[in-house]
């Protein structure tokens, strides 16, 4: 099955990257899943990286801060790979270099052969060539592909679906707009007045710092 652990004789350090595309929803929801699919399958956790940004930005502050942090060889953990990217083509392609620059493999909760990575490195035949190896980098490449051009096809499919169901409310006259998050902006400005920074606002509050920056001045 997909959680079947695999043996293995040692651990390996991994960096778990959770995401949230807006305020209001929780970034730390599948904490506990990754835990336990850490722990089944002999990995140790380093780092937790959790923020809310939508997953079509290639620069994300704590997605940045994860690679600045793993270490060669470190497993990047993500319970699917839209946590890690709704990016376009070419976007992916750069986040994939940086990634493969510091030498981290990504591992997804919900695609089996990625866990493939935790058995180690195989032992090369004759020539120090491993046609095993090959092959399922090959499809681990191709499959991390084909999950993020869905998740893409998705993100862009929401907005379309998006656009026009305003357009219909804007016809009706029944379209309102995107209404403020009072409860969030009262406890930014709480913070604010309490002398925090806008870095520990937005860690206490659970937001992004443009959120932060863009409520404080609005006052």
């Amino acid at each position: 099955t997909e959680n079947t652990p695999i043996a293995r004789e040692l651990t390996m350090n991994c960096m778990i990257y959770m995401r949230a595309s807006t305020e209001t929803q929780d970034a730390s929801r599948a904490e506990d899943e990754l835990k336990t699919f850490a722990a089944a399958n002999g990995l140790t956790i380093c780092g937790w990286y959790r923020e809310n940004i939508s997953g079509t930005q290639l620069e994300r502050p704590q997605l940045n801060k994860l690679l600045h942090d793993a270490g060669p060889g470190f497993v990047l953990l993500v319970e699917k790979l839209d946590r890690l990217s709704r990016l376009t083509r070419s976007e992916w392609e750069q986040l994939k270099e940086r990634i493969r620059a510091k030498r981290l493999r990504i591992v997804c909760c919900d695609i089996p052969t990625t866990l493939a990575v935790l058995q180690g490195e195989q032992p090369t035949g004759a020539g120090g060539f491993d046609v095993r190896n090959v092959v399922l980098d090959a499809l681990n490449s191709m499959l991390l592909d084909i999950a993020a051009a869905w998740a893409r096809d998705d993100y862009e499919t929401r907005r379309k679906r998006q656009a026009q169901g305003i357009q219909k409310a804007v016809e009706a006259g029944k379209y309102k707009g995107k209404q403020p998050n009072t409860a969030l902006h009262k406890k930014i400005l709480k913070y604010a007045a309490a002398g925090h920074k806008t870095g520990e606002i937005a860690r206490l509050a659970n937001c992004s710092r443009s959120t932060v920056l863009r409520v404080t001045r609005e006052q």
